[in-house]
């Protein structure tokens, strides 16, 4: 079954405490080639059959409406991805 992957991200002028404590804990384990991390959701939607032109524009609604929250996120993919 084909699925749509929605990644949603905090917008870059709000803070990210779990960004910052990955990013802080990320020398602790010896990985120094890190400057900063931003953590963000994934969603995958799953579809019945073909995935229409109507089905990817109800999931861009979905992702604006109801998998983010516009005051404080973006959503920077809305994309059909293959079945693995």
């Amino acid at each position: 079954m084909p699925r749509i992957v929605v990644d949603v991200m905090p917008k870059p002028e709000i803070l990210d405490p779990q960004g910052k404590a990955i990013a802080g804990a990320l020398p602790r384990l010896g990985l120094t080639g890190f400057t900063g991390v931003r953590q963000g959701k994934r969603f995958e939607l799953t579809v019945d059959g073909d995935v229409t032109e109507e089905i990817l524009e109800q999931a861009r609604t979905a992702a604006a409406t109801l998998l983010s929250n516009p005051v404080i996120e973006d959503v920077t993919r809305v994309e059909v991805i293959s079945e693995a």
